[in-house]
């Protein structure tokens, strides 16, 4: 196996812990933030799948604002505005995995090039990155939003191979959602799934050609 000329990056779950919002929703609901945390990524997944089915894209940021009321209905916590802003500035300065700045630093100094394919809107990937001072280690941050349908689509994968000017199977995806990297492994690109929590594959027919428990392994794993 040959080493992958380009590296493309699921955004959210996989650089970035969409959880790392838990802290100021226990701020605002005490011993409720874990439970509104799983229940708002559940939503915000969940309509980017129905939307693209039912050709009615929306913007990610308004899906996540979306979710994030239907989450805190569904729990019976009341959010006013204040409150909803304030969790939705979160998302623009998420947390790294810990050893994520290290790897990026490590894969960029390699000199192969690498970008990001996210589902996240301009508005709310481009201060994410930014935050962390990432955007020299990139060559490209892809949004859906140029093509108004979410991943697992594959002209989303389409997308970063034109963009990269790159064919597919010369592309290394690494994503921590399975049906994100098993996507990415259907449309041809070859995969590593970062799967921190140890479960089990997704029964979509395709496997990824590597897992990972965290993305500190993917620069030892990568072919010489």
């Amino acid at each position: 196996m040959t080493n992958p000329a380009a590296l493309v990056f699921d955004a959210y779950g996989t650089l970035f812990d969409v959880h790392a919002v838990v802290e100021r929703c226990e701020m605002f609901w005490p011993g409720k933030g874990a439970q509104l945390s799983q229940l708002w990524r559940a939503k915000q997944l969940e309509w980017t799948w129905q939307r693209s089915l039912m050709r009615r894209y929306a913007p990610f940021s308004q899906l996540t604002r979306d979710a994030l009321g239907y989450a805190c209905e569904a729990l019976a916590l009341s959010c006013d505005e204040a409150r909803a802003a304030a969790l939705m500035d979160e998302y623009r300065r998420l947390a790294l995995y810990p050893d994520v700045a290290d790897a990026l630093a490590s894969l960029h100094a390699g000199g192969r090039g690498l970008a990001i394919l996210t589902n996240g809107s301009p508005d709310m990937i481009a201060p994410l990155v930014a935050h962390h001072g990432l955007e020299s280690l990139f060559d490209a941050v892809l949004s859906v939003d140029e093509l108004k349908i979410y991943k697992p689509a594959p002209e989303v994968y389409r997308l970063a191979a034109k963009r990269l000017g790159v064919a597919s199977n010369a592309i290394g995806f690494v994503s921590s959602n399975c049906w994100d990297a098993l996507g990415a492994k259907a449309f041809g690109f070859r995969v590593w799934w970062i799967n921190r929590g140890a479960a089990p594959l997704d029964r979509l027919g395709f496997a990824p050609d590597g897992l990972l428990a965290g993305l500190g392994e993917l620069p030892a794993a990568l072919p010489e």
